[in-house]
């Protein structure tokens, strides 16, 4: 039964994904909105970036679509800047999910998800699994477009592994922190993989970092009716604190509730061994959060509400003020821009 219900929600997840991938959420992509207030977006996975170069802001996510923003309280898009290749692996029209942009030595680059719902990798129980990928894009602007580079792969194909994220670590060398998907695994993870000094592709194999099960947090019922820890990861981004402390936040579930979680690494380097908090940092129903520091030096927490309604997920962004000068991050309260 609970395998079942797994089985149902990633469905909803899949079409509710699919929805925002295609446009179909009322976000005509001929029309560019202006004055939007961040509450009247609908966006899972936000990411924003403060761009000092344009002294601009903006957020990417689940979609495809990047909004732009001065001041963090109206926004303007949603403009579609991600260019795939239709010939590559991703197909002409791949889901898109959870898209970051990271600047690095003069470029931009575009951390996101890429789903081919055409090709089918491998059934593992009820779930018949898709071809999915964290992938690379990259830009001369901010702004965009993003379009790909050499490596056609990065991440084994036969894996499907999502959420990727960017991380240089103490030997100087750049890494993606991705999700490996629990649909396949039965028991998520999170993983590196060294990057090419352009990002232009990866280097050697994935390495574990955590499994979903560590959590103290997170719940779920198991098939034999127990309770044990939540098999989900999902939404994974690196952290420092004011003492240099190396923090990852990342999200799942107890039961029904999403939430995220904290984990510190005790070398503080991606290597780990990584501590899990024993309890979620956010309130119930926010998940996949990232941190970014404001224009004027304001730590601020973006990540999206989780709610249900008419049977559909109803996901939108929000600012939570954090405080990072200690060794521990702690969420403050709500932020208004």
């Amino acid at each position: 039964m609970k395998m079942k219900i797994k089985f149902l929600l990633t469905i909803s997840l899949s079409l509710f994904y699919f929805f925002q991938s295609t446009n179909c959420l009322g976000q005509n992509k001929k029309v560019i909105k202006k004055d939007i207030p961040l509450n009247g977006i609908r966006l899972s996975d936000p990411y924003i970036l403060a761009d000092p170069k344009t002294k601009r802001y903006y957020m990417t996510g689940t979609g495809g679509y990047l909004w732009k923003s001065k001041d963090l309280a109206l926004w303007e898009g949603p403009y579609r800047v991600a260019k795939t290749d239709p010939t590559s692996w991703m197909g002409p029209k791949p889901m898109i999910w959870a898209a970051e942009i990271h600047s690095y030595k003069n470029k931009y680059y575009y951390f996101a998800t890429f789903t081919n719902e055409k090709i089918k990798i491998d059934t593992v129980g009820e779930n018949i699994i898709d071809r999915r990928a964290s992938h690379i894009l990259v830009s001369d602007k901010a702004e965009g477009p993003y379009t790909p580079m050499k490596d056609k792969t990065y991440l084994p194909a036969n894996m499907p592994t999502l959420d990727g994220t960017f991380w240089i670590d103490k030997d100087n060398k750049p890494y993606m922190v991705y999700c490996y998907e629990w649909l396949q695994n039965e028991n998520g993870t999170i993983e590196k993989i060294e990057l090419k000094p352009d990002l232009s592709g990866s280097i050697g194999k994935g390495k574990l970092l955590f499994r979903a099960s560590d959590s103290p947090w997170s719940k779920q019922q198991n098939k034999d009716g127990t309770i044990g820890p939540n098999k989900v990861t999902d939404g994974c981004f690196l952290f420092k604190t004011g003492t240099e402390r190396l923090g990852m936040i990342w999200t799942s579930w107890i039961h029904d509730v999403y939430v995220q979680g904290v984990a510190y690494s005790e070398s503080g380097t991606l290597d780990g061994p990584w501590i899990q908090e024993k309890n979620p940092i956010t309130p119930p129903n926010f998940g996949h959060g990232m941190i970014f520091t404001t224009f004027e030096g304001k730590n601020l927490m973006a990540i999206h509400s989780h709610a249900v309604i008419n049977g559909k997920y109803h996901r939108v962004p929000h600012l939570f003020e954090i405080d990072l000068s200690g060794d521990k991050l702690k969420v403050i309260k709500p932020y208004k821009p």
